[in-house]
């Protein structure tokens, strides 16, 4: 047994890119290895800017040698099948195996030498490497068979043991060379083997292992804040990023002017964060710090001072220009701002960004006034709601458009608007994922409903809906979003008539955008000399799309809606141990969509379904409603008692007459718990009904009367939930 290191080294490899690509080079290899009968112990990766590397650990020197058998077509097949299965195995017809009608292969292959397999395996994955983004270069180039790796390939290790396994690819011969830092290190590095590759490299100031760089970028840089009194702001993905762009990790701490810190925090953040890939600080406060730590790929002679200094220079260029945009976008009211929201489309069938505004706006001041949202003031709701969207076209969001809705809210607040609406603008698009903080004051859960409501509503009312994993308006995320916003606050709002009123809004917008656009077909049309009633026929195709929507057709895509939200609830409270097919069987009495009562239901079932009385209730209530579907009963009819019962069907009948009004006065007033323990009572006078009374007696009376408390029984189930939809 022995080990085989492989480095591919290149230019500089993007820092978003190296750790899958570190990743697909040890699956890559793995499988390459697999198809000769190889596996290593183990695979060690590496990864810098400046090259890929595995150590495959406990290779034999040889492969085993290997059979492998094919089933292949039957005897009586055309001849056209047998010549595509021996083409496939590369056999003669008097080489297969004739089993009971049906040819089979058998394929020996002989061992191998390793070092064969490998001079093999390295070509196929490096032309077979799936780099996001690849080029060509050199003469080569010139034609689409050349090789494509994502910067210029310079270099290839292939050492098995302690020998070269002889290789090339594109002109590119593997040895035992490599080189060392572009910096620190000059001259050809000879590598012996596996053993020696890590510590060689790090004397010529590589360190090979990216978690070894992330490990020291994280200590490195909280020992430099620490000496200043300051701590770092935990950014995992930056380290990562770091560790990306160096071989030999310095971390250094510089400063700024204090004046910059006027500019809101977050842009302070996101300079330092994304144009520059800094460290963020705060102070022993808890304050953002007027400083950074940068990371440097050199051991400086003067202990990085210029390096520092360069990048001071480069920060306060960077600051100025935010602090630029800060001061000039607060020159010009937020109410100006969103006047040039018309000037940018949403969606060309729904109108403008400032046509979003306006339905939101609409939306938000009637959850307010309607009390949907409690203590929600309807004026401020409309503020908030027609400003929202305002900060989209100043020059901060331009630069950083991570901040929209943070910008606005800035920019209200310095304009001297109500604390709630900044900071109902601020958190209006919160929460943007699992985790996110959900809004709770009443204006900002007024506007961040309505502008999702808005969202789905006309995307649905266009038949822009999400289709299996595509969901390009990110819709799910939406109907997520509004489903934690109502549960968290306790918000009773009833989804049907809240998305019938998105809807509306969002057709009328529709036809608003269709005739836009048809009038300015119409003005093209007449300067390129086309008559009237070609215009006219253009008008008839561009308005009559959903301009004749009735009641019918609003309820169709609400409906829609309903039940989209009812896959979005289960996937949203999967995570919480909630059963989906309890969320079917509440969803399925049709008329609940209250997701906050809807869930209290469910969630009384859940507790009562896990009980020996919920068990026993849900067996007897199949039973029952197995018996009526065979006999076509699909409505309880009145039960009028010709004979003298049984005690057991007296007893029931006693039983239902006392449960049904339980369950019911239960349910009105959302004791869901009341309503099962009003249920529970029926469990033992079924279990006797069914033990004791015969169901389909040749009396048809009887039969006929049965039937009917069988109806009666799974009717009143259905006062709670639909049990049919229960598994189990």
């Amino acid at each position: 047994m022995t080990d085989f290191l492989l480095e591919l080294r290149c230019e500089e490899i993007p820092a978003r890119m190296q750790l899958k690509a570190s990743d697909d080079l040890a699956r890559l290899f793995t499988e390459e290895l697999a198809k000769a009968g190889l596996k290593p112990a183990s695979i060690d990766s590496f990864v810098t800017p400046r090259r890929l590397a595995l150590i495959a650990r406990d290779l034999p020197l040889e492969t085993a040698a290997v059979s492998e058998e094919f089933k292949g077509p039957r005897t009586s097949a055309p001849a056209q099948a047998l010549e595509g299965f021996l083409r496939k195995t590369g056999l003669t017809q008097d080489q297969l195996e004739d089993r009971d009608g049906v040819w089979f292969a058998v394929v020996n292959k002989p061992g191998r030498a390793t070092t064969d397999v490998l001079a093999e395996a390295v070509p196929a994955v490096i032309r077979a490497f799936p780099w996001p983004k690849s080029m060509r270069w050199g003469a080569a180039s010139a034609t689409t068979e050349s090789l494509r790796w994502v910067r210029p390939l310079q270099g290839i290790i292939a050492l098995l043991g302690g020998e070269i396994v002889p290789l090339s690819i594109e002109g590119v011969e593997a040895g035992r060379e490599t080189m060392g830092h572009r910096f620190h290190s000059t001259g050809a590095i000879r590598i012996d083997g596996a053993d020696d590759y890590a510590d060689k490299l790090r004397a010529a100031y590589v360190i090979v292992s990216h978690q070894e760089r992330q490990a020291i970028i994280e200590a490195k840089a909280g020992e430099a804040a620490a000496a200043k009194g300051y701590s770092v702001i935990e950014d995992k993905g930056l380290v990562a990023e770091n560790a990306g762009l160096t071989e030999w990790p310095v971390p250094l701490l510089g400063d700024f002017d204090p004046e910059f810190l006027e500019v809101p925090p977050e842009v302070i953040q996101l300079t330092l964060r994304i144009n520059q890939k800094y460290f963020v600080l705060r102070d022993a406060a808890g304050k953002l710090a007027p400083a950074f730590i940068c990371t440097a790929n050199i051991e400086a002679k003067d202990g990085g001072v210029a390096i520092v200094a360069g990048n001071r220079k480069v920060l306060a260029a960077r600051l100025s220009d935010a602090r630029f945009f800060w001061q000039q976008d607060r020159k010009t009211p937020l109410a100006d701002q969103a006047k040039k929201l018309g000037r940018i489309t949403f969606h060309e069938k729904l109108g403008t960004v400032a046509d979003k505004v306006e339905r939101i706006a609409k939306l938000a001041e009637w959850l307010a006034s309607e009390g949907i949202v409690p203590n929600c003031d309807p004026a401020l709701a409309r503020q908030a709601a027609e400003l929202c969207k305002a900060d989209l076209v100043t020059e901060m969001v331009g630069e950083f458009p991570e901040l929209q809705g943070v910008m606005g809210g800035y920019y209200a607040r310095a304009e001297g608007l109500p604390d709630a609406v900044a900071d109902a603008i601020r958190d209006h698009y919160k929460p943007v994922g699992q985790g996110d903080d959900v809004p709770t004051a009443p204006v900002t859960v007024a506007l961040s409903l309505a502008d999702k409501l808005d969202t789905v509503a006309a995307f649905f009312s266009q038949d822009l809906k999400p289709t299996g994993s595509k969901d390009p308006f990110a819709l799910r995320r939406s109907a997520l979003a509004i489903i934690q916003t109502l549960l968290e606050n306790d918000v009773r709002m009833k989804i049907l008539p809240a998305f019938e009123e998105g809807v509306k809004l969002a057709n009328s917008a529709a036809l608003n955008a269709n005739m836009r656009r048809l009038q300015r077909a119409s003005e093209v049309a007449k300067e390129a000399g086309i008559g009237s009633g070609t215009v006219s026929a253009m008008a008839a195709t561009v308005s009559t799309p959903r301009a004749g929507w009735g009641a019918v057709v609003y309820q169709a895509v609400v409906w829609e809606i309903l039940d989209f939200f009812a896959d979005r609830l289960k996937v949203q409270q999967k995570e919480a141990g909630v059963r989906h097919d309890l969320i079917d069987a509440v969803f399925a009495l049709g008329g609940e969509d209250d997701l906050v009562r809807l869930l209290a239901r469910v969630k009384a079932l859940q507790s009562f379904v896990a009980t020996d009385d919920g068990a026993n209730l849900l067996a007897g209530y199949k039973r029952a409603a197995n018996i009526l579907k065979k006999e076509g009963v699909e409505q309880a009819e009145a039960i009028s008692l010709s004979y003298e019962p049984e005690k057991a069907e007296a007893d029931l009948i006693a039983a239902l007459d006392a449960a049904e009004p339980q369950a019911a006065q239960a349910v009105a007033a959302e004791e869901f718990e009341g309503a099962m323990a009003a249920l529970a009572t029926l469990r033992a006078p079924i279990d006797a009904f069914f033990e004791t009374v015969t169901v389909n007696d040749a009396d048809p009376a009887k039969r006929t009367t049965r039937l009917a408390l069988l109806a009666r029984v799974r009717d009143a189930v259905h006062n709670v939930a639909d049990f049919s939809k229960i598994t189990g």
